[in-house]
Parts: C-alpha cells; sequence; structure tokens
C-alpha cells in the first residue's frame, strides 16, 4: 500500500532517529568558537627506496638505535649512514700509539668520536683524553654520545678547538703533556654528506665549506674575491690541479651561490674531457678551496711545531692524512725530528688501510697513517 506523501513527511520528522542526529549536529559536534586556526598534521616524508637520496629523506640512517637493520644493510653496502662517521685504521692506530692504563691522551679531531672511543677503551683506569674540534655543530653531538656511553668528565675533557692551538689546550685542562697525540686530518662523513655544509657537488647547497660556520669567510666570498694568479696557485698547491690556470681563468672573480653551480662550471670548461676525469677535476677543486677556507695546511704546520713540547717523553703521536699535501709536512717533520734526536723512532714507511677495509669503506682508500716516538728525556739531554 502506498503512503501518502504528507505522512511520509509526518513520520520523517517525529521519528526519534532523526531527532537524535539533529541534536547531535547541532549541539555536541558543532566547533566552538575561536581565533586560532585547526592545526595542520604534517606526514613525515616516506622513506623512499632502500637509499634515499637526499641527505634529509635519510631518517632512518640518522637513527640507527630505531632502525638497526637499514643501517646495517647500509654498512654492508659499502657506505656510510647519513649522519654518521667510520673511524678509519682504528687497529693500525691503536699498534701505533700503544695507549695503555694511565695515560693522558689527546684527540685533536674529535669528529664522530670513533677513535676516541678506542683510546679511552684503553687508558682506563686512570687516563684522561682531551678532545677537540672546531666545529660547533657536531661538537656537542659527539660529546652527548660519548657521555651516554659512560665517559664522564673525570675521563673525557672536550674542548671547541683547532689543532693549532694544542699548547692553549694543554694548559686549559691542566696537562703538563700527553703520552698520545692522535690528529685525524680527514673530513668528517657527517659534513662531507650534508648539503648545508657545503662540501659536497652531489646536491645544491651553499658554496660554505667552512668547518666553524662562525669563523672566516665562505668558499663562495673566497672565489668572488680571488684573482686568477690566487686561484690557480691554490689548485696547484692544495690539490696538484694540472688544469689549475685554466680553471682559475674561468672561475676566478665570479659569483657561484652552490655547490652545484661551482661543480658544473668546472665541468663545462673541460669540453672533451671524459666524464671520469671531469669528476676527479671536481673533487680537486674543491678540496683546494676547502683548504684555504679552513687555513688547514698552517694549521697543521702549528700542530707539527707544538709536538715536541706537547708529548712527554717517549710519548707517541699518529696522524692521519688523505691528501699528499698534508703527507709531504708530516713526513718531512717526522723525518728532520728524527735527525735532530727529538723523536728517537717515527714509522719506517706510510701504512694504508687493509684491503678489506678499503673494500669496506671506500673513503679509507686515500688514507696514509705515519707516526713517531718523542725521545726519553735521557736521549734529549
Amino acid at each position: 500500500m502506498r503512503v501518502p506523501l504528507e505522512t511520509r513527511n509526518d513520520i520523517c520528522q517525529n521519528s526519534p532517529r532523526k531527532k537524535q542526529s539533529t541534536m547531535t549536529v547541532n549541539e555536541s559536534t558543532a566547533p566552538a568558537p575561536s581565533d586560532q586556526p585547526a592545526p595542520i598534521h604534517r606526514r613525515r616524508p616516506r622513506y623512499s627506496g632502500k637509499y634515499p637520496r637526499k641527505f634529509t629523506e635519510k631518517y632512518k640512517e640518522h637513527s640507527p638505535e630505531r632502525y638497526a637493520e637499514t643501517v646495517a644493510k647500509v654498512l654492508a653496502s659499502g657506505k656510510t649512514p647519513a649522519g654518521t662517521h667510520r673511524p678509519i685504521m682504528v687497529e693500525e692506530v691503536l699498534q701505533a700509539l700503544a695507549p695503555v692504563p694511565g695515560d693522558l691522551a689527546v684527540d685533536c679531531t674529535l669528529g664522530y668520536g670513533g677513535h676516541t672511543t678506542a683510546i679511552l677503551e684503553k687508558i682506563v683506569p686512570g687516563g684522561r683524553l682531551l678532545g677537540l674540534d672546531a666545529d660547533p655543530l657536531e661538537l656537542p653531538r659527539t660529546e652527548s654520545r660519548l657521555r651516554a656511553a659512560g665517559f664522564g668528565p673525570e675521563v673525557l675533557q672536550v674542548l671547541r678547538s683547532n689543532f693549532a692551538g694544542l699548547p692553549k689546550a694543554l694548559q686549559q685542562v691542566e696537562f703538563p703533556h700527553a703520552n698520545v697525540i692522535l690528529a685525524d686530518l680527514g673530513v668528517s662523513s657527517m659534513q662531507l654528506d650534508d648539503p648545508a655544509r657545503g662540501f659536497t657537488s652531489k646536491f645544491a647547497g651553499p658554496l660554505d665549506m667552512r668547518m666553524n660556520p662562525d669563523r672566516g669567510q665562505p668558499a663562495s666570498r673566497l672565489v668572488e674575491k680571488a684573482s686568477v694568479e690566487t686561484l690557480a696557485t691554490l689548485f696547484e698547491e692544495n690539490a696538484d690541479e694540472p688544469r689549475a690556470r685554466l680553471l682559475a681563468e674561468r672561475l676566478a672573480g665570479k659569483t657561484f651561490a652552490t655547490t652545484t653551480e661551482l661543480a658544473f662550471t668546472v665541468r663545462g670548461a673541460m669540453p672533451g674531457v671524459d666524464q671520469e676525469t671531469r669528476e676527479l677535476t671536481v673533487r680537486r677543486v674543491f678540496q683546494a678551496l676547502r683548504i684555504a677556507v679552513n687555513e688547514e695546511f698552517s694549521a697543521l704546520e702549528n700542530l707539527l711545531r707544538h709536538l715536541p713540547s706537547a708529548l712527554a717523553p717517549g710519548g707517541r703521536v699518529a696522524i692521519l692524512t688523505f691528501h699528499s699535501g698534508e703527507d709531504r709536512r708530516v713526513k718531512k717533520h717526522f723525518a728532520a725530528g728524527l735527525a735532530s734526536g727529538i723523536y728517537s723512532e717515527i714509522s719506517p714507511e706510510v701504512l694504508r688501510a687493509s684491503p678489506d677495509e678499503r673494500q669496506a669503506n671506500p673513503r679509507s682508500s686515500s688514507a696514509k697513517l705515519r707516526w713517531a716516538r718523542r725521545a726519553e728525556a735521557t736521549e734529549i739531554g
């Protein structure tokens, strides 16, 4: 039987279900008036693929405690997880330094703290270690990790300082001398991989390259102010670049806001050259500018000059270098110190990372290790 239209309207208006629904909308769920807009929920970016390309997307690699499986896969592929650093030639360094409980030690380049941890484990109980680093961004992070690992102020002291100021740093922490000194002169992976620091040409970032962003001028300003002669000299002396003059003519006085702009211009200056050679040239240009921006050679020369007075009689020093300009300076200093009697022993030849380490960590391929032993007081006198 069909129900008349008027009767159907009456049924709907008097339905208890309809009344309840109307009351809920009008009285219960209506938003209260507010001057503040509703907060916007932003989802975290997806982890794109096994190995995302962008540094900011590699959040799993930045949290090894939460994503151990992902970090293990990155390590197994021969790469360094984003935001971390793999210490190079740790066993060789320990053999060269021979740290023992009670030693006073200095790690001149604290970095991620890998070498520091290995040395600390050898000098306790009774020993103390001073860690130096000029990077104001990475230093507090590393100190927090080391404190969380159980190394308190009684065994580990950390100072924000370039290793060129070693004597002042020793005085500040009341170290009369050091039994063990290590200097790893390589740039840490945390700095190399982060586009915001300006060390890499892989992704666009500010052309900066300063270890300490609070000091000195960025690489962009150096290139903009430099003459052709100045830039050519930098490329020759800091990176042994065979096309130094050609590149200096293309780059000097120009403005480059980003790392990729500079890399693009360097590649374009070599038409007809194979890709491998172009990329090697880009790396040399970046290396030369980084060394100049951070005054790395003068800092190394200051460190070498202060080493004899910083080392205790019989104390040992080990230095890891990563290009010929650094290695030449270290080799010359150790040889001269041996000849003059300051050092009683030096490494007979340069030490390199093992084939297994070079395969597992390609960034160790260019590393060179040299060491020296300070003469005993009786030998000096």
